[in-house]
């Protein structure tokens, strides 16, 4: 049975509460359920449901929703569990269940995939019928929650999900354990319960378990004083409302350190009032999640509002990375569509943050970033008051740089994640990352030649250089070229650090079948001399390939270009077929060496 609340406004008990927002085209729900709702609308005057919003991706919130798309109702879900709703069969296919220590229920998923009409991004508005809601990330309940705000007959309500459930009441404690024996979620909804009632001030909270509440900040205030309790009790996030209430510390006057996150981002203000931020991935973390998929993974802007309030920061200008890393570039999207802060980067990787896909690389962001200035090397520029100069940096990441600049009368070096450890000298590379072995002697030599007062690090404490600094870089950089020498057959065959004789972009290609799809593949030589090169492409049967095979001269140890154009047969549907290239140089074969995965849409 469904019970009015106001007069657009009414509720249908389920296997969650869904609420129903009549506007003049028929009806908004909230959340889903079971999909029984829709056969108690006409009852209201309802005729037609336009849009389902999710607040997440439960199965009690949506276990009906193939209903609604056989309907043909439009369904929109919180963008970070996107995959849970419309990918959620690759996820099941992919989901650990033995010896499994992920315990965040994501098990709790739909059963089946839905097709999905758009997502909900944080802080984005959508105007339905005369009514717009506004989409507040939530986490707590579940790492991708939200909550969405709207004016409903008057009263600011805000549709909370699971956030809580009563006033000192979860409805679930299991799911705020986001990891084996951690307990994430709960300075997460103690956060996220803050920002509702201190920033978005709404009147009425929803819950889908639970009656409406009107006292918020009663509910608010017995909530966050019960899960507190619990978190002192379990020893986790000692300095949350420390963070909370003082999210930036100063190293400079002019440059700030944000606390809280997983990665470090710094902020450097101007004297107009605008910011500019170096790096920003995950800001005020209360955890991570098990798991890397896009649902464990979530920017939002908590900390922003302290900033522009005790800094008197009137804009967010420019966001500059230091390297492509999703902890240090995830909020990127959010900064440009909430803050409007345009994004600058380096044009060594500008790419891979506009075409993430096309590259096979670690901690890569699930959505293109847009970049709105491409910056050359070794070329001077100016924000403000600042200039900068922007020097590759590999190491870490073939794809970083070094930002350097000078504040209050400091010569200034963000590094991103170079190098790790207190004193700034321990190594930091990852193969993956297309490290080269001679990387840190060339980030030595750099070091010193640009002789900064202060080093800006990726996930440790700034570093002011001391006497010796630039002398210890080199004897380390000298020792692990060394030992890379000492260790690999480089006098027989030479393939570098990452041992591969060929790899093959894009990555990740999503087309229909019968669509013609190109590829380019890097094959190396790894002999002291020129050498032909043959290549054989591999590829699922029943496909063509043109050219098939090649055969190439290749001078001693560099790398040569091989294009070739494949086409899968018409209606053709596959999750992540593979193709390869196999190599031959020298007359000796080195086999199937690198690898591209297709997704074709039939």
């Amino acid at each position: 049975m469904i019970t009015a609340i106001s007069e657009r406004l009414y509720v249908y008990e389920d296997t969650c509460r869904v609420y129903v927002v009549k506007h003049d085209e028929g009806a908004v729900l909230i959340d889903f359920g079971s999909g029984a709702v829709l056969d108690e609308l006409a009852a209201i005057g309802v005729e037609r449901v336009t849009d389902i919003l999710m607040t997440h991706h439960h199965r009690d919130q949506g276990q009906g929703l193939a209903r609604a798309e056989a309907t043909g109702i439009a369904i929109r879900v919180p963008h970070q569990e996107q995959d849970l709703f419309a990918g959620v069969d690759v996820f099941w296919q992919g989901r650990s269940v033995m010896n499994n220590y992920n315990v965040r229920q994501d098990r709790f998923s739909l059963l089946e995939p839905v097709r999905i009409a758009g997502t909900l991004k944080d802080y984005a508005t959508l105007a339905i019928g005369g009514v717009t809601f506004t989409v507040v990330p939530t986490p707590g309940h579940t790492f991708g929650s939200v909550t969405l705000l709207a004016d409903v007959d008057g009263v600011a309500t805000a549709f909370i999900g699971d956030l809580i459930a009563a006033p000192g009441k979860l409805w679930s404690l299991a799911a705020t354990q986001w990891t084996y024996n951690g307990g994430e979620g709960i300075p997460a909804t103690i956060v996220s319960l803050l920002d509702l009632k201190e920033r978005r001030k709404p009147q009425r909270l929803l819950p889908s378990h639970g009656a409406p509440i009107d006292a918020v900040g009663e509910a608010v205030d017995l909530t966050v004083a019960r899960l507190t309790a619990l978190m002192r009790g379990r020893g986790h996030n000692p300095r949350l409302f420390e963070h909370r209430d003082r999210p930036y510390v100063p190293i400079t006057p002019h440059l700030l350190k944000a606390r809280q996150t997983m990665c470090n981002y710094y902020v450097l203000l101007s004297d107009s009032g605008k910011a500019l931020l170096l790096d920003f991935g995950y800001d005020f973390l209360t955890g991570i999640p098990a798991g890397a998929d896009r649902a464990s993974r979530r920017p939002w802007l908590y900390s922003l509002p302290a900033l522009k309030e005790q800094f008197g920061v009137t804009s967010i200008d420019v966001a500059l990375p230091t390297h492509y890393h999703d902890d240090h570039v995830a909020g990127f999207n959010l900064l440009r569509e909430a803050e409007g802060t345009e994004v600058w980067a380096a044009a060594s990787f500008a790419d891979i943050l506009r075409h993430p896909e096309r590259y096979d690389l670690p901690c890569l962001w699930y959505d293109p970033i847009p970049v709105d200035r491409e910056l050359p090397l070794e070329t001077p520029f100016r924000w403000e008051e600042y200039e900068f100069t922007l020097h590759a940096l590999p190491g870490h990441t073939l794809y970083a740089v070094a930002i350097a600049f000078e504040a209050d009368g400091r010569k200034v070096v963000a590094a991103g994640d170079q190098y790790q450890g207190d004193d700034g000298l321990q190594w930091n590379y990852v193969y993956a990352n297309r490290f080269r072995i001679g990387d840190y002697r060339a980030s030595a030599a750099l070091y010193r030649r640009l002789r900064p007062d202060l080093i800006l690090t990726g996930h440790w404490e700034p570093h002011w250089v001391k006497p010796g600094y630039f002398d210890a870089l080199e004897e380390n950089g000298d020792a692990l070229d060394r030992l890379h020498r000492e260790l690999l057959p480089l006098e027989e065959l030479d393939f570098g650090a990452e041992g591969f004789a060929a790899r093959i972009e894009p990555y990740q290609t999503t087309a229909a079948g019968g669509e013609t799809m190109a590829f380019a593949a890097e094959i190396r030589n790894p002999f002291g001399a020129e050498e032909e090169a043959s290549i054989q492409v591999v590829a699922p049967p029943g496909w063509t390939c043109e050219p098939a095979t090649a055969a190439l001269r290749i001078p001693a140890r560099e790398a040569a270009p091989f294009r070739f154009r494949l086409t899968a047969p018409a209606g053709t549907v596959a999750i992540r077929a593979r193709i390869a290239v196999d190599v031959t140089v020298g007359g000796r074969r080195f086999g199937q060496q690198a690898e591209a995965l297709v997704t074709l849409t039939g």
